[in-house]
């Protein structure tokens, strides 16, 4: 009798198996797309389904899932708000790319900026550990100016965003010391333009709406010098000094209040300073190619497919990872988190982030991951849990379709909630 309980129950798998590989075939050649499936069983350690889970995909914001495993691996419990050392009546801080700096998109806490603002004597910021470009390989150069590009810096400061309020009709900056830089128009145009090469901003303000629109700002050492200045009330300079044997380090906020909205919501300015902190850590140096050589040499090894990757957020096209690998990784995540403190840090389908109006539960949440999107690709990975209570892993990379992505998510769900009520 065992034997035959265990036979239905391999007769019943491939049959499920069957058809969500059919469902899964069906939906790439409806919308004449690449697509790419992988769906593991986390219990019994096996593979249940593949279709084409070899092959390399665009991953876009799923290139999240490899910056928050180095950030669990490298990091500790709180972000490094700075590093710095005394001199007499001067106190020299050098920036490790922290990005909860008077961030207001993020929990964040006051003890840094309180910290700086009681200093009383000079006060000296160190860019020298910034050893990276502001933009990452293979960003869109045109889409300098919205809110989810936003540039890399050792000392980010309000999200490197500064926003636009128009009240009455008139202009408002936060902050205000970028009030000066902003002219306005009435012809129809976007609501806010920034220059390529300045911050210098023309708005419309009829097109701006009742809430603050956000913009990037070049984060220049000057700049973020004199908005530095600006907000303790006292002056700052810039210096560039290496990094001086037993400095001191100073931690900001919890990790977890990063990795929440930057796996929720997909915040691609947390992805890309979270990996240049990983980097400061490992080497002293601002570097995002060094935390990534450490994470393939170090931490992804074992991976089937080596990841082509070169960013932190995945806003770069040429992140190429196989949805095998992907899986394999939120196998790795798991053995670092426990689901009971690893699934409320995750997009949580019906209820928060990302997938807050899909993949709703029947009435519990099953679905708990990250999504990934750019023009022509969707994709979302991460756990399944289903009516029977199992608990997989799924990865479903869906590139260069031209059907609206509404569309798309809309056979993604049908799929997913066929694996939820079959397995």
């Amino acid at each position: 009798m065992r034997c035959l309980h265990w036979l239905f129950v391999g007769l019943l798998a491939t049959a499920c198996s069957s058809k969500v590989l059919r469902q899964v075939r069906a939906l790439e050649q409806e919308l004449q797309q690449h697509t790419g499936f992988a769906l593991y069983d986390v219990r019994a350690q096996r593979m249940l389904a593949e279709h084409r889970a070899d092959k390399y995909y665009t991953p876009a914001s799923n290139t999240k899932i490899f910056t928050f495993y180095t950030a669990l691996n490298v990091l500790g419990d709180s972000a490094i708000a700075f590093r710095y050392c005394r001199a007499g009546d001067s106190l020299v801080v050098w920036g490790m790319g922290d990005p909860s700096f008077l961030n207001t998109y993020v929990a964040r806490s006051s003890r840094a900026y309180d910290f700086l603002a009681a200093w009383p004597g000079r006060l000296f910021l160190s860019t020298h550990l910034m050893n990276d470009e502001p933009f990452g390989p293979g960003w869109s150069w045109s889409e300098y100016q919205y809110s989810y590009q936003p540039e890399r810096s050792a000392f980010p400061m309000y999200s490197n965003l500064m926003e636009i309020t128009v009240r009455a009709g008139a202009v408002l900056t936060t902050p205000r010391w970028f009030s000066n830089d902003v002219v306005t128009t009435n012809r129809p145009a976007e609501p806010v333009q920034r220059a390529l090469d300045a911050n210098q901003w023309v708005v419309n303000p009829e097109n701006v709406g009742a809430m603050p629109y956000p913009v990037p700002f070049q984060a220049a050492d000057d700049v973020v010098a004199e908005l530095l200045a600006d907000t303790l009330k006292k002056p700052v300079e810039i210096v560039s000094l290496p990094l001086r044997k037993g400095a001191l380090v100073f931690h900001s906020v919890p990790l977890d209040s990063l990795y929440q909205p930057m796996m929720q919501e997909s915040d691609n300015f947390l992805a890309e300073q979270l990996l240049l902190q990983c980097a400061a850590v490992l080497s002293d140096t601002l570097d995002t190619d060094i935390a990534i050589r450490y994470a393939q040499k170090h931490l992804l090894n074992d991976l089937r497919d080596r990841p082509q990757w070169v960013d932190g957020s995945g806003l770069s096209r040429y992140n190429l990872f196989t949805p095998r690998s992907i899986v394999q990784l939120w196998e790795k995540i798991l053995t670092k988190r426990p689901r009971e403190k690893l699934f409320p840090l995750l997009a949580t389908g019906g209820v928060n982030g990302t997938v807050k109006n899909w993949y709703k539960g029947n009435p519990e949440p099953y679905v708990f991951g990250k999504t990934g999107t750019l023009s022509n690709n969707h994709l979302l990975s991460g756990y399944l849990v289903t009516q029977r209570g199992r608990v997989l892993i799924f990865c479903l990379m869906n590139n260069h379709f031209t059907q609206p992505t509404r569309v798309v998510r809309e056979r993604m769900q049908t799929l997913l909630e066929t694996i939820r009520d079959r397995y």
